[in-house]
């Protein structure tokens, strides 16, 4: 396996108080431990797979929400059957990482229970795990597809050798498919559990059944795995003034996203449920479509 040096990551600036014993470089580190191979296999088959064709084909499947019908609380419990294949800091079912988050985010900011649940639902997405979508076309981090592949993303060099769009001259120059400026809600994504167009798959859930999350709550949602640019800060040239204004609320989630994961301070969630279903009530009720 060929391991590239990743450029040192600038949403460290926006870490929690960290406890003495947790260091900064335990997160995000793709070079070492013992998910290192399976973790760069995922991306691999990502970084080959994930395409224009590949992203349009999944937009035409998943558009109609018709999938399933359950709460969104009973969504996140599911997620008790997902370890995150490409996340190098998290060994432990994803409902655990939901809960962290919103804990975090609830610590700091205990007057904002939109910015709580969006903590507590980010991830949900990978409930498509659960129905027949392979992790690679679910989870990690996301980047755009259309236009030139950045160095920026997660082994750039060494994952995107046989992405057939890496090849295709209408698709592997700076700006693709796109203009300059023309804002990310025109650029296609690659696939994944969040959102980064209007037509993925959570944010999509979210309109599609009319939950009620600021439009702070759905930017956090639909970029939050979308390093190469709110953390590496790439593909500026794509965005518009609406997603500059909402990069600082991105960033500000990010930190309660990565560095909430302690495996040895996994929430009680069964005291947690009341309080947080009552903050779902208020933004997601009753049985939703997926």
């Amino acid at each position: 396996m060929r391991v590239v040096n990743l450029i040192p990551d600038p949403s460290l600036d926006y870490r929690l108080n960290l406890a003495p014993e947790t260091k900064k470089e335990h997160y995000r580190n793709f070079q070492k431990g013992s998910v290192a191979q399976h973790v760069y296999n995922t991306y691999k088959l990502m970084h080959t797979n994930q395409n224009v064709d590949f992203v349009k084909q999944k937009h035409l499947e998943w558009k109609d929400c018709n999938h399933a019908e359950m709460t969104m609380m009973d969504a996140i419990m599911s997620l008790d059957n997902l370890v995150d294949e490409s996340d190098p800091d998290v060994d432990f079912p994803n409902s655990f990482h939901a809960f962290q988050t919103a804990e975090g985010i609830r610590k700091e900011h205990p007057d904002k229970d939109w910015f709580q649940l969006v903590g507590l639902i980010h991830d949900v997405g990978k409930v498509m795990a659960l129905w027949g979508e392979p992790q690679w076309a679910v989870v990690g981090d996301t980047f755009p597809v259309g236009c030139a592949f950045q160095s920026s993303i997660v082994f750039r060099d060494s994952t995107f050798l046989e992405n057939p769009d890496d090849s295709n001259p209408s698709y592997n120059c700076k700006y693709g498919i796109y203009t300059k400026n023309c804002g990310l809600d025109n650029v296609l994504m690659s696939w994944g559990h969040d959102v980064l167009c209007p037509s993925e798959y959570l944010y999509h859930v979210l309109q599609f059944n009319k939950c009620s999350i600021p439009k702070e709550g759905l930017s956090m949602i639909r970029y939050h795995s979308f390093y190469p640019w709110h953390s590496q800060d790439d593909y500026m040239y794509l965005c518009d003034d609406n997603d500059l204004q909402m990069l600082p609320w991105v960033q500000a989630f990010n930190k309660f996203d990565l560095y909430t994961k302690v495996k040895e301070d996994l929430p009680d969630v069964e005291s947690l449920r009341v309080y947080y279903q009552s903050i779902i009530d208020k933004y997601c009720p009753g049985i939703l479509k997926w």
